[in-house]
């Protein structure tokens, strides 16, 4: 296997955990209008962001960013050190740094190993505007407002194992993207670290690669950040928790996703997990993943719904095709094994047929 394809449901009650523009003095959420209904979304930036720094919360040292440019509304951009052997973040979520014109400095990124779609409500869901007003020892009351919403959010994401710790390099006559490091930059500063990287090919192109006990490590840094993911706008008004209510992952050999129409929502109840699609998608995709599909569900979250989807998985859920529990228990599981080396057949790209 190569890839880990997943589905995760976050359950926002009351919240407002990602705000678009502003107007006036009314703090707006953001949604995407659909056949002329609201669907609440929470961007994939702002999910990432919350990712990176519950790994900072629990110890993982972050890339240091810097400001550059000029005034708000004009030329300007924010780079972190663009340090993936140091920097487990910036490996893992990639990064853009764009050289300076006038020095004629190269731009140097990394396309993220680590993809997330949009946090999208499954259901149309119509936020409620709040009135709020600052009064105290004033004068004249300050009047201002914001967005709240209940909505079930879910989202695809795909993990690109073999590509953690791992940075390809250009080629003798420049073809070929690199991801994005100069050979001696990456062994020089792999060498000081004392990581033992070393150098080979990896898909048809030249590459630096950490050692494999590193890119367990740092694989098993996502799982574990997601088992106690936090954050999200108005924590201080309409706290809540972050930790996903539902998630799908499944191992791929190839970079697709079979879980895009495994959730959806039901009229009556809200989101649902279907699986009758399940069990197609992993009919049709036979010889392509690796058992068991593993499902962490929330307890309280759509009792009708996981004991529907119970009786559509009965055969798979007894042969332990599919395994459902707690999702702390099921990240956390999974980080174990990749921090164990029980998945490094996960780590390298599968043999051609």
């Amino acid at each position: 296997m190569a890839y880990l394809a997943g589905m995760m449901v976050l359950a926002v009650k009351a919240g407002a955990p990602n705000n678009g523009r502003s107007e006036e003095t009314v703090s707006r959420v953001k949604f995407a209008r659909i056949r002329g209904r609201k669907y609440p979304y929470v961007s994939a930036q702002a999910a990432r962001r919350w990712i990176r720094e519950t790994m900072v919360e629990r110890g993982s040292v972050p890339s240091p960013v810097t400001r550059v440019g000029k005034a708000q509304g004009k030329a300007q951009k924010a780079n972190t050190q663009a340090d993936p052997v140091r920097y487990p973040d910036d490996d893992l979520f990639g990064y853009m740094r764009a050289g300076a014109r006038k020095d004629d400095a190269a731009t140097t990124l990394r396309d993220s190993p680590f993809m997330l779609g949009t946090l999208m409500s499954v259901e149309p869901a119509y936020p409620t505007e709040d009135f709020g007003v600052m009064s105290r020892r004033v004068n004249e009351p300050v009047l201002h407002g914001h967005e709240f919403y209940t909505a079930d959010l879910a989202a695809p994401f795909l993990l690109d194992l073999p590509r953690i710790g791992t940075f390809t390099l250009p080629g003798a006559d420049g073809v070929g993207r690199p991801n994005y490091l100069t050979q001696g930059q990456a062994l020089q500063v792999a060498e000081a670290a004392a990581l033992g990287a070393t150098t080979g090919p990896f898909r048809d192109q030249p590459a630096v690669r950490l050692p494999l006990e590193e890119r367990r490590r740092r694989a098993a840094l996502l799982p574990e950040a997601i088992a106690h993911l936090s954050g999200g706008a108005k924590q201080a008004l309409h706290y809540g928790d972050r930790v996903p209510a539902l998630i799908v992952l499944v191992p791929f050999k190839g970079g697709i996703n079979p879980l895009g129409h495994v959730i959806d929502s039901d009229p009556d109840t809200g989101v649902r997990v279907r699986g009758d699609v399940l069990v197609q998608e992993l009919e049709a995709w036979a010889g392509e993943w690796e058992g068991p599909v593993r499902i962490g569900w929330r307890p309280g979250f759509r009792d009708q719904a996981r004991e529907d989807f119970e009786k559509q998985c009965e055969r798979q859920l007894a042969e332990g095709t599919i395994v459902v529990d707690h999702p702390r228990t099921v990240l956390l599981k999974l980080a174990e094994e990749l921090r164990a080396g029980e998945l490094d057949g996960w780590f390298d790209d599968p043999e051609p047929r």
